[in-house]
């Protein structure tokens, strides 16, 4: 990656608060993908102990909303940042996934990560200490079902032998896995298209986007998370964002906190990073 590559950056819409408008959401979507950001992100948290806010965002539901950004706009990518995937069934997922990829033909990926609130886990009745290994099943199962379409498939937990999955995408849904712990790593290299860091500087980035293809052994995506909040510097997070896509990363997500001058960081953020459409 040379040193005056233009940024790939991505927007991490806002759903912390239970009162927002879905469709001001969407609206900020589509300005999105005027300003020219490659995708939109959502995050998901289905029941929170404390409520939304203060770092759990995902009041919306992710697919659902996506599946609507998708439908009001054209080019954009559109993905989860990430879906809990232990609190998902799979099988739902996958088919929620694909009947999203038929509508917005390549454009969805879908991030996933274990999670980490454990008294999330218990308000939903689901085992904290197996979410690793639920992930892991999880993201196996889900390519079945996305290239094979049917059993049988052997699992622990998730293992069947007959039954036909439909619709079976043109090509499997991109995964990106989340995290940057050592069984966050190996399970990106092990499972996934692309890896996202987060709380990194580009040196720390670096170091586990190399580790993380060492052990892939394939060619796989790495990008990682920023924020420009509101009282920041669209100038700094700007070269922030440079500065990673120097050390390789491929997208640069950002967050831009509450809806409330939400667009406006957006816009200055392109402007500053110099990825708006000229005109």
């Amino acid at each position: 990656m040379t040193a005056t590559a233009t940024p790939v950056l991505d927007a991490v819409l806002p759903t912390e608060s239970a009162t927002l408008d879905p469709w001001a959401v969407v609206g900020l979507a589509r300005r999105a993908e005027e300003l020219g950001y490659r995708s939109v992100w959502l995050p998901d948290h289905p029941l929170p102990p404390h409520g939304y806010g203060n770092g759990y965002g995902g009041a919306l539901e992710p697919m659902v909303l996506l599946t609507a950004i998708a439908a009001a706009t054209e080019r954009i990518g559109v993905g989860t940042s990430v879906l809990i995937l232990p609190l998902r069934d799979p099988f739902l997922l996958a088919k929620q996934a694909a009947t999203l990829d038929r509508l917005a033909p390549g454009r969805l990926t879908l991030g996933v990560g274990t999670g980490w609130e454990a008294r999330e886990f218990a308000a939903l009745g689901a085992d904290f200490a197996d979410r690793g290994g639920r992930t892991d099943e999880a993201l196996r199962l889900i390519r079945h079902l996305h290239t094979a379409g049917r059993g049988p498939f052997t699992g622990d937990r998730y293992g069947f032998t007959t039954g036909v999955f439909a619709p079976v995408p043109a090509a499997p849904v991109p995964i990106m896995v989340g995290g940057t712990s050592a069984p966050a790593l190996r399970r990106a290299a092990r499972h996934a298209d692309v890896w996202q860091g987060v709380a990194l500087d580009p040196d720390g980035f670096a170091e586990r986007a190399a580790a993380v293809r060492e052990m892939a052994g394939r060619p796989i995506g790495a990008g990682t998370r920023t924020e420009l909040l509101p009282g920041g510097s669209a100038a700094e997070v700007a070269e922030t964002v440079r500065a990673f896509t120097r050390a390789g990363a491929d997208h640069v997500a950002v967050w831009f906190g509450p809806e409330e001058g939400f667009a406006g960081r957006m816009a200055d953020l392109a402007r500053e990073a110099g990825i708006a459409p000229e005109g």
